[in-house]
């Protein structure tokens, strides 16, 4: 197999320069940039569609898993490449969300914030996580390394379920179930 040929070093050191840059641009978008006026009230779906593709990341990671433990590896490819593109489609949705409409605040106040909060801070950081361990375990994957993918994918898996899964409570406690009062 000719791709598993490629050395792994500086792939894996592209994708940890890729995956900086992306996480300085997406703090650029949230602390530097200031959304314009002229979308306000307009293209509010996207909050919605964002938790939704976070939503289905979640379930075809968890059938890309149970595929694996069934040892159907065509189907667990399948799984988690639609797991990528969910994964990937939410993060074009939330960079365009954000360029135009900036920052939500959290409504809510006293315990209930320090939880908002607390899930949010790591969902945050865990994110910047996953992202290069996906990457990287793709990458053993697709290049037929299979064994280090096995092994990288033991830690990638529940951090990347745990990135979706509370993307979508995040979603919940910030848009329907403490929604600021007009």
């Amino acid at each position: 197999m000719e791709q598993a040929q490629i050395n792994p070093r500086p792939m894996v050191g592209t994708i940890i320069v890729v995956s900086g840059l992306a996480v300085s641009f997406l703090l650029w978008l949230l602390y530097v940039h200031h959304a314009s006026a002229d979308f306000a009230g307009r293209w509010m779906f996207l909050p919605a569609l964002n938790a939704i593709l976070n939503g289905l990341c979640a379930i075809t990671l968890c059938v890309g898993l149970y595929f694996i433990k069934h040892h159907n590896r065509e189907a667990h490819r399948t799984s988690m490449l639609l797991a990528f593109a969910f994964s990937s489609a939410f993060l074009v949705s939330y960079i365009v969300n954000h360029a135009l409409h900036g920052d939500t605040i959290f409504p809510g106040h006293g315990a209930v914030r320090t939880v908002y909060l607390s899930i949010l801070g790591s969902h945050v950081i865990l994110s910047i996580v996953a992202l290069p361990m996906v990457l990287t375990t793709f990458f053993f994957s697709l290049t037929g390394r299979f064994a280090i993918h096995r092994r990288i994918a033991r830690f990638t898996f529940p951090i990347w379920l745990y990135v979706s899964v509370t993307g979508v409570i995040v979603y919940l406690m910030l848009y329907q179930i403490y929604v600021p009062a007009n």
